[in-house]
């Protein structure tokens, strides 16, 4: 497993070079992402380990994967990420990890969350046209998508339009493990 300063410097380093890449100011980054200049400042001078939602802004606004943005080395033709490069999140009773992504031809990126009893995560409305395709392994996850909760139980699957606010939660007294792909479409290099 990579260690978190490694990680941290990854991020600041990724973001930046996608920033720059795109032309993009501190307060131009800012303004698409909704996550303040100051924090954008600290991300880039790999001075805070971000949370998967302020990853998830900086990603969304700049059009890459979350996983572009900690992956800690060039990508080539064939990726094969080990268990122990494996970028890892923890919040509490919740547990997520981003498994592989890709942003070519469009944005992917595989996830594997774990939620304790009564964990929880509020997503962020992902730019429009983005799909969550996700399975449960183990547990119940409620899934509510713009204001409506949906159960989910081990061995079903969703997908849903996630570029509205949606939460996943898990309501009962078991550990809840699901594994999730998010696609989201590529904008025109332009744009």
């Amino acid at each position: 497993m990579q260690d978190p300063e490694t990680i941290t410097q990854a991020i600041a380093s990724n973001v930046r070079a996608q920033r720059s890449h795109r032309g993009f100011t501190l307060d131009a980054l800012a303004a698409r992402s909704g996550v303040s200049k100051g924090m954008l400042v600290q991300v880039e001078q790999a001075r805070t380990n971000p949370s998967v939602s302020t990853l998830t802004r900086i990603a969304s606004a700049l059009g890459v994967t979350v996983a572009r943005l900690v992956e800690v080395a060039d990508v080539p033709v064939v990726r094969i990420v080990e268990k122990a490069d494996v970028v890892t999140f923890d919040q509490g009773e919740v547990h997520a990890r981003v498994l592989v992504g890709a942003d070519t031809p469009t944005i992917l990126e595989l996830w594997d969350w774990r939620f304790g009893p009564g964990g929880h995560h509020d997503g962020d409305p992902h730019p429009p046209g983005t799909r969550e395709m996700l399975t449960v392994l183990a547990g119940e996850l409620t899934l509510t998508v713009y204001g409506r909760s949906h159960l989910i139980r081990t061995d079903a699957a969703v997908v849903f339009t996630a570029d509205r606010p949606h939460r996943y939660a898990n309501n009962g007294p078991d550990e809840l493990r699901l594994i999730m792909v998010v696609a989201e479409p590529r904008e025109a290099p332009d744009q």
